[in-house]
């Protein structure tokens, strides 16, 4: 029964993140907003073009930021109150910008309602499922709850773009504020945390070994967090490895354009299917071989795929199966520092206040595409090609390794126990 409870709350907080995943899909919204300022008219956008990214941008920071807040919320009240939150804040910010094309209400409506709320509903969402199952799934179910906001744009880019054609960009921001108060609040009732005193069940040890002894772990406090030198190392690789790749994320469109045209968008597509993939494929990787040696693989092939990209993209004739490639393996690496960070936070400072822990770390996620992104944009403006920004990326991404091997390894309980 409480393992049945346990997956039902992993697909629950799965199906939360499905739906919050529409922060993914701002370029189409973007686009269509881009179209209605060069047309003009009344009832037209009329915000500068520069500030057509801004409501995103915005909305990516709150996002980080308010995960500090909801995963101490999270802790205190649990993670039914935090999730119906997450959604009502969501679905209020994007009914209010349906009613308007006011470049200050889309901000408030989208940058800090609608942000505050993902970030809300994102923070309640793992928590209560690691709870439910022990140590050695905790890779494969942290990775299965966030592969949901990966996966999002791979039905919301689509839907979104035929409400766009047949009802236009506000009566669809009003549907989908609807939609996300059912869902979002609606699946909220699901999650729920383990009774006091549950301890989940481990699997039986291989043939010919003995179990290990489990070991009390330690519940630290954020305060006694954020003096470890272990927290800044991990935040700042973080940092890295989620702004290389929301870098990525932020210009695929454009790399593909080159090579498949109006096709462009099975590109990111794909990325995204990759994105979630590699969330859940390095959760289980990591459940068999360590966080940090599964970390480090992962940032070596991103910074390889980086330098890959740079022939491939800057080709006269692209092709359009390299650059589908690629964007493949980028969205595969970016994933997989989703899953490992809320899994690494969880093995060194354990459950407890797992909630405003992992906000903390998760604080590298918005700072991370934040700098990583305009550091990229401005490049891209100064030289008109990629590879400067791929280059500074690998570079990076390579010091994030380096980085990596100073974390201390943590071996799972079936290899301890395989070594006795």
């Amino acid at each position: 029964m409480a393992k049945n409870r346990g997956w039902t709350v992993t697909f629950s907080g799965t199906g939360i993140n499905l739906a919050l995943g529409i922060l993914y899909t701002w370029s189409v919204f973007k686009g269509a907003i881009s179209t209605s300022i060069t047309k003009g008219g009344p009832g037209a956008f009329t915000w500068e073009p520069a500030a057509l990214n801004d409501p995103y941008a915005i909305c990516c920071l709150v996002f980080a930021f308010a995960t500090v807040l909801a995963g101490r919320i999270q802790d205190k009240w649990g993670p039914r109150v935090t999730a119906f939150m997450g959604g009502v804040l969501v679905s209020i910010g994007l009914i209010l910008i349906s009613q308007t094309t006011s470049y200050a209400v889309w901000v408030i409506g989208f940058g800090l309602l609608a942000g505050t709320g993902i970030g809300f509903g994102y923070a309640a969402a793992t928590p209560p499922a690691l709870k439910w199952f022990p140590p050695q799934k905790t890779g494969l179910i942290a990775g299965l709850v966030v592969s949901g906001f990966g996966l999002a744009s791979v039905y919301i880019a689509p839907l979104s773009q035929y409400l766009l054609r047949a009802w236009g960009i506000q009566s669809s921001m009003l549907f989908f504020g609807i939609a996300f108060l059912v869902v979002v609040c609606g699946l909220s009732m699901f999650l729920v945390n383990p009774p006091a005193g549950f301890v989940p069940q481990a699997p039986a040890p291989a043939a010919g070994t003995q179990p290990a002894a489990p070991k009390p772990q330690a519940d630290a406090k954020p305060s006694e967090l954020i003096r470890t030198g272990s927290f800044y190392i991990i935040w700042f690789i973080f940092f890295i490895g989620a702004g290389a790749g929301l870098m990525v994320i932020g210009f695929v469109a454009g790399m593909a354009q080159k090579s498949l045209g109006e096709l462009a968008f099975i590109a990111v597509a794909i990325l995204a299917i990759g994105n979630a993939g590699g969330r859940i494929i390095a959760g289980i990787i990591s459940d068999k071989i360590g966080r940090r040696l599964t970390l480090i693989i992962m940032l070596l092939f991103q910074a390889a795929l980086m330098l890959i990209a740079i022939p491939v993209v800057g080709a006269q004739k692209a092709s359009p199966i390299l650059v589908v490639l690629i964007a493949t393996f980028m969205g595969f690496c970016y994933g997989t520092n989703l899953s490992l960070f809320p899994s690494l936070t969880k093995d060194k400072w354990g459950l407890k206040n797992f909630g405003i822990n992992y906000g903390l770390v998760f604080t590298a996620w918005g700072v991370g595409g934040f700098v990583m992104g305009r550091l990229s944009q401005m490049l891209i403006a100064s030289t008109g090609k990629y590879t400067s920004s791929f280059l500074t990326a690998a570079a990076l991404l390579v010091v994030g390794a380096v980085l990596a091997v100073f974390l201390k390894g943590k071996k799972s309980e079936p290899q301890a126990a395989a070594q006795k």
